[in-house]
């Protein structure tokens, strides 16, 4: 059995997750903080790729990164890079419906937290910075890490937009959800479910694993 689409699926998952970690992050914390309109309009935005069907997902993608968009055609041109069908492309599509998920759960962790304890930091004479670490960051860090969870395992599992922007190659660019399809496509029933009871296993895993953050989160309530 070869295991390189687990292998890539998992390298996939967790650069993207790295990079929705920090910008769902920083985009909760300053989000949560505007008048009621303002965040109202960009949560929108930043949620849209959660409710949009994948393969929308990836079209946009593809407008946006294909070798003859503007960005795609730099990016080839000044860096020698190609951003669509590289199993490099398809952390583009995995952050994408990834964020939504970290963005979300970030930011309903800062909305919860009780601005009296920054406020006891500020007089003091902590920094912003050091109040953010040291004392927010700690007391949201059962939702910020249910989030990563939860973003980590819709990374693992994207297809419809992994699909339009990296393709399918083996050994290339081929992750668990775009070889099952595969698999399946030209009737190899049981390689294809070889590869859905990785999938089973892995998300059971990561199921109890957030399970086991939001009864902490709880307890420690």
């Amino acid at each position: 059995m070869d295991w390189y689409p687990l292998l890539n699926s998992l390298r996939i998952a967790a650069i993207s997750t790295a990079a929705v970690f920090f910008l769902g992050l920083a985009a909760a914390y300053y989000i949560a903080k505007l008048p009621r309109l303002a965040k109202g309009l960009l949560d929108a935005v930043l949620t849209l790729p959660l409710v949009l069907p994948p393969t929308v997902t990836g079209w946009l993608l593809l407008l946006l990164l294909g070798p003859k968009r503007p960005l795609g055609a730099w990016a080839r041109e000044a860096l020698g890079l190609r951003l669509v069908m590289t199993w490099q492309s398809a952390i583009f599509a995995a952050a994408a419906v990834a964020f939504p998920l970290m963005y979300r759960a970030a930011r309903g962790a800062f909305e919860s937290f009780d601005e009296t304890l920054a406020e006891a930091g500020r007089t003091l004479g902590r920094s912003d910075a050091w109040i953010f670490w040291r004392v927010r960051m700690p007391c949201c860090r059962h939702g910020i890490l249910a989030g990563a969870v939860l973003a980590f395992a819709r990374a693992l599992g994207e297809y419809g937009a992994t699909s339009m922007v990296a393709g399918y190659t083996p050994g290339r660019t081929a992750t668990v959800s775009t070889t099952v399809y595969q698999l399946w496509r030209t009737g190899d029933t049981a390689g294809a479910f070889q590869w859905v009871l990785v999938n089973l296993a892995i998300s059971a895993a990561f199921l109890l694993a957030l399970n086991l953050l939001e009864t902490r989160r709880k307890g420690g309530a």
